[in-house]
């Protein structure tokens, strides 16, 4: 397989910590092209009770990159979405899109700080659900209180959960500790979604393949295909959760 999605990517310029200007984010897209990767839900940080970019700046930020990249010749097809720091607000800015799902879905790909308490991570997908919201909980493999008992990550997959890992993470880039976390989790399918978490053109590029081929080679091709493109694609048609 040679075609994924991205559901995890800052590459929207001037937003948050991703890419810093117009020219940081076509060098991306068009990595992120080289890499197979043809379609990307851009996801800048939401963080309640910060500044964050208001909505229309950020569509005003989507539709400029998108008039630059179809000038560039770049057919990468762009979606987009928030990375969203939970908290008490996060149902009220989803109902008010002050904060945005993903492209439009129920989905809602959302972040903990990594020494977050258990129970505090699963109120919030409790909450989430709720209101009928689908949580994607982003860099799982992060979040100490579920790798240190993975049992509970489990319970969160069982909740109607999905979780999403970093590419990088698969490939041992961001430690062995990390990559032990997702080898775990892949080798009991409870990954749904791999996503880039790209933040930049140098050190935290949009790399996928690489990690594709492992789980391909590990895991299988059906499984490989599903949580790199066909998940996705449900999603983006609205019919994943």
């Amino acid at each position: 397989m040679n075609s994924y999605i991205d559901i995890h990517a800052h590459i929207l310029p001037g937003l948050d910590d991703g890419a810093k200007n117009s020219a940081m984010a076509l060098k991306m897209l068009r990595q992120a092209q080289a890499e197979g990767i043809q379609e990307i839900i851009l996801t800048p940080h939401y963080k309640p009770m910060r500044h964050n970019s208001r909505p229309e700046t950020v569509r005003r930020a989507l539709y400029q990159l998108e008039k630059l990249k179809d000038a560039a010749g770049i057919s990468t097809r762009l979606y987009l979405g928030n990375e969203v720091y939970y908290s008490s607000d996060v149902i009220g800015a989803l109902r008010e899109e002050r904060a945005f799902t993903m492209a439009g879905s129920a989905c809602v790909l959302v972040e903990f700080s990594p020494a977050e308490n258990y129970a505090y991570i699963r109120e919030a997908a409790y909450n989430l659900l709720a209101e009928g919201y689908v949580p994607i909980l982003a860099h799982v493999e992060r979040y100490r209180c579920l790798m240190d008992k993975k049992v509970r990550a489990e319970e969160l997959y069982d909740m109607g959960c999905h979780l999403q890992v970093n590419a990088s993470s698969i490939t041992g880039e961001n430690g062995m500790t990390c990559r032990q976390n997702v080898k775990w989790l892949l080798r009991r399918e409870f990954v749904s979604f791999v996503g880039t978490d790209c933040h930049d053109d140098r050190r935290r590029t949009p790399k996928m393949a690489k990690a594709a081929a492992y789980v391909a080679k590990k895991y299988g091709e059906a499984y490989c295909g599903e949580i790199f493109r066909e998940n996705a694609v449900a999603l983006l048609q609205g019919s994943y959760g």
